[in-house]
C-alpha cells in the first residue's frame, strides 16, 4: 500500500506535466473565442460612441456616451429578414450616421423626413406633407432668426467645399412649391437643438447607405466640454483624462446613466392638443 501511494504520488507529476500543453492551448483558445466574438460584436452588432456636441439637446447631451444598435436598420438578407427585427427608419427615430460632408465623421440626428416626404418650416414650426408637427423634444435656446428658422430659404452662407455643394443640389433640384421633397433611398434628419444642429437644412440628404443605427441606451455620461471630447491632440487626450482621474465621481451624471433612448413616433400636430409651451423641455 505504501509502494502503490508512493507510485501514484510519483507518477501525479507526469500526468500534470502531460496535460500542461494542452491547458494553456484551451486558455489561449478561449480567449481568442473571446476576443473575436467582442470583435464581432462591436463592429457588426452594437457599437460604442460618444456625443460631441450639443446638437441634440437636451435629449442627449455632451458627454452622453451611447450604445448604437448595428443591426436595426442593417439590410435584410434571404433568411435573416425572418430571424432578426430588421426595420427602416421612420418619423421620430434617432439615427446615427456618416457625415454626408465628410464620411469620416460620425452625426447622431432625428428622422423628420421619409422618402417622398414634401418639408417645410415657417416661424420653427416643421409642416410634413401639409401637416405641423408636434414636437415636444425640440429646444430653442437662441432668438428668432428668419434666415435659420424658415426653409427651404437662402443657402447657407458659411457652407463650403462637398457640404455647400450637397446643400446647393438640394436647393435646385428637390425643392417644389417652396417645400423640400426627399428623394428615394434618402432621409431627411434634424438636431433637437434646432438654434444650433449642422443638419440637412446645411447639408442636404442622408443616403440610406450611409446609415450606421439606432442609439440604444446612454451607458455613462460625463459632463465635459466639446473639446474634451472632440480634440484629438496628445494635449488635450492628456488633459482629459486627468480632467476624468480628479472629477469622475462629481461630474458623472449618474441619473443618466443606463438611460433608454427611444425615437418619437409619428408627430403630427393635428393628432395632438397643442402643447402650452412648444419650446419648453419634456420630463
Amino acid at each position: 500500500m505504501a509502494q502503490d501511494t508512493v507510485t501514484a504520488n510519483v507518477a501525479q507529476p507526469d500526468r500534470v506535466v502531460k496535460k500542461r500543453p494542452e491547458t494553456a492551448r484551451n486558455s489561449v483558445a478561449e480567449w481568442a473565442v473571446t476576443i473575436l466574438l467582442l470583435l464581432f460584436g462591436t463592429t457588426t452588432l452594437v457599437q460604442a460612441f460618444v456625443i460631441p456636441t450639443g446638437s441634440m439637446e437636451d435629449t442627449l447631451l455632451i458627454g452622453d456616451h451611447l450604445l448604437v444598435d448595428k443591426l436595426a436598420y442593417a439590410p435584410a438578407g434571404p433568411m435573416s429578414k425572418y430571424l432578426l427585427p430588421y426595420e427602416e427608419p421612420k418619423h421620430g427615430d434617432i439615427i446615427v450616421f456618416r457625415y454626408p460632408a465628410d464620411i469620416s465623421q460620425t452625426f447622431v440626428k432625428r428622422v423628420i423626413g421619409l422618402p417622398g416626404d414634401h418639408l417645410k418650416m415657417v416661424e420653427r414650426t416643421v409642416y410634413r406633407n401639409g401637416h405641423p408637427l408636434y414636437e415636444p423634444y425640440v429646444y430653442h435656446k437662441f432668438p428668432y432668426d428668419a434666415g435659420r428658422d424658415n426653409f427651404p430659404g437662402e443657402p447657407y452662407m458659411f457652407a463650403e467645399g462637398l457640404q455647400a455643394q450637397l446643400q446647393r443640389s438640394m436647393l435646385d433640384h428637390h425643392v417644389v412649391n417652396g417645400e423640400v421633397v426627399v428623394p428615394p433611398n434618402s432621409y431627411f434628419a434634424m438636431g433637437d437643438n434646432r438654434d444650433n444642429s449642422l443638419d440637412s437644412r446645411y447639408w442636404g440628404f442622408v443616403p440610406r447607405d450611409y446609415i450606421i443605427g439606432k442609439p440604444l441606451l446612454i451607458y455613462w455620461s460625463y459632463r465635459a466640454s466639446t473639446e474634451d471630447l472632440a480634440g484629438s491632440s496628445v494635449n488635450s487626450l492628456f488633459s482629459h483624462f486627468i480632467d476624468l482621474g480628479e472629477h469622475f465621481f462629481t461630474r458623472t451624471r449618474w441619473s443618466r446613466t443606463f438611460n433608454v433612448i427611444r425615437g418619437f413616433p409619428d408627430s403630427r400636430l393635428s393628432d395632438h392638443a397643442l402643447p402650452l409651451n412648444p419650446g419648453s423641455p419634456t420630463p
